[in-house]
């Protein structure tokens, strides 16, 4: 990540590199973090269900691993929710202080989630753990594009988002191994513990920045009013379900599709992570060069990647190949979605950048609940694979619709000014 950084010509606003590095490493640690409470569910699924539905698990573990996939679509519902919604009510708020607000929120949820008794009661603690994390990564967003300044926001967006892939990579696979070892309920506790730290890093190493002075909720709200908002919205719920789709069941994939031991679970998410990695900052990179060139990019590797994981997941070797390109695929998306966001909201930049997260579990959402709806029919657990596919090509769709819509636009908004400036110029020299 220091490379992406040592790129930036003078650092903005008078901040050194290395205390900007400082706060990068710091509000990225909060996206490794996030990372670790949103995925480690899903290498633990198997645990988590035979511990909260043994009766079920016993006889039919497809149908207890369906039930607790439920915790993941709880999750990300709560992102969905709470990304708008604390987005703007505190757009106005400093951004440092907020920032600790949403780590002191992440901190309880998740302690709750490791030591809440029931089913139910785990489901609503993941819920409130969902609702800061929009928010967490919009107002991140924001900081790492001021810190590193105009023509890098894909970068600075990136690195933020690079603690989330990193942790697809180190921690996932780390408390997952715990968490097999363990329990589930320690593996959560450590999430916490890491949410903790980062509160220390955060109040350390991110300096002071205002929020919006002149921002207030009906002006936050008024982004949703742009046809091209809920375009990139679109894009990212339904096109980056795919993914989620997947990612969701790569535990009872590994083990009754490809056939291998569960320890092998966590070399499998290390290697979808480390495709997460770099195609997060290869997807920061482009986004920089064009947006929607890295869109159409991403979504036609992603496309090539779901079908050949289809094809040889009972193949180690195609496996774990083809689950690093997926990896890579999905996660080059993020950062181009983030930034044409942000291109297209206008004053409210804030909202703009926390509801990207909440479209993103939207898709996480509906990938995961729908890939449970074809693996309880019976279809077997690749016609998750499938399924994401038909998302994919979906937000392919979208993204033609956002393309064309937007050309449109320009055309009519060119042709309105230039009768403007004809009628001038006529007035003038009559």
């Amino acid at each position: 990540m220091t490379s992406t950084l040592s790129a930036t010509t003078a650092p903005p606003h008078g901040f050194s590199r290395a205390r900007v590095r400082l706060a990068l490493l710091a509000l990225a640690l909060g996206g490794f973090a996030i990372g670790c409470t949103e995925f480690v569910a899903m290498g633990l699924l198997p645990n988590i269900a035979s511990e909260l539905f043994p009766a079920l698990y016993a006889h039919a573990p497809e149908n207890a691993n369906a039930q607790a996939g439920l915790l993941i679509s709880a999750y990300a519902a709560g992102v969905v929710v709470g990304a708008p919604t604390i987005a703007a009510l505190s757009a106005r708020f400093a951004r440092k202080k907020l920032l600790l607000s949403l780590l002191v929120a992440f901190t309880l949820t998740t302690v709750a989630s490791a030591i809440l008794p029931s089913f139910g009661l785990v489901l609503a603690a993941r819920f409130l753990a969902g609702l800061p994390h929009g928010a967490y990564f919009g107002v991140a967003a924001l900081v790492a594009a001021s810190l590193m300044g105009p023509g890098s926001r894909g970068k600075g967006i990136a690195f933020v988002l690079g603690g989330l892939t990193i942790a697809n990579v180190l921690g996932v696979p780390a408390i997952t191994l715990l968490g097999q070892g363990l329990g589930w309920r320690l593996a959560y506790l450590a999430v916490a513990f890491l949410f903790a730290l980062t509160f220390v890093a955060v109040w350390y190493a991110v300096p002071m920045q205002s929020g919006d002075p002149a921002a207030t909720l009906r002006r936050e709200l008024g982004v949703f009013r742009r046809p091209q908002v809920w375009l990139a919205l679109a894009i990212g719920s339904i096109g980056f379900g795919g993914f989620f789709a997947i990612y969701t069941y790569v535990a009872p994939i590994v083990t009754t599709v490809t056939g291998l031991d569960a320890s092998f679970v966590p070399i499998a998410l290390v290697v979808a992570g480390l495709g997460m990695t770099l195609g997060n900052f290869v997807g920061g990179h482009v986004a920089d060069i064009s947006v929607m060139r890295a869109l159409f990019i991403s979504f036609g590797a992603f496309g090539v990647a779901l079908t050949g994981l289809a094809l040889t997941a009972q193949n180690p070797v195609g496996l774990l190949f083809f689950l690093f390109l997926v990896g890579a695929a999905a996660s080059a998306l993020s950062p181009a979605i983030q930034t044409r966001l942000m291109d297209v909201a206008g004053d409210s930049q804030t909202l703009a950048a926390a509801v990207n997260h909440a479209s993103l579990n939207i898709g996480n959402s509906l990938g995961a609940a729908l890939g449970g709806v074809v693996v309880a029919a019976g279809l077997g657990y690749l016609s998750p694979v499938w399924l994401g596919l038909g998302l994919a090509a979906l937000g392919v769709i979208i993204a033609i619709i956002s393309v064309v819509t937007h050309r449109r636009s320009d055309s009519k908004l060119a042709g309105r000014l230039s009768l403007q400036q004809n009628a001038v110029l006529d007035g003038t020299l009559s």
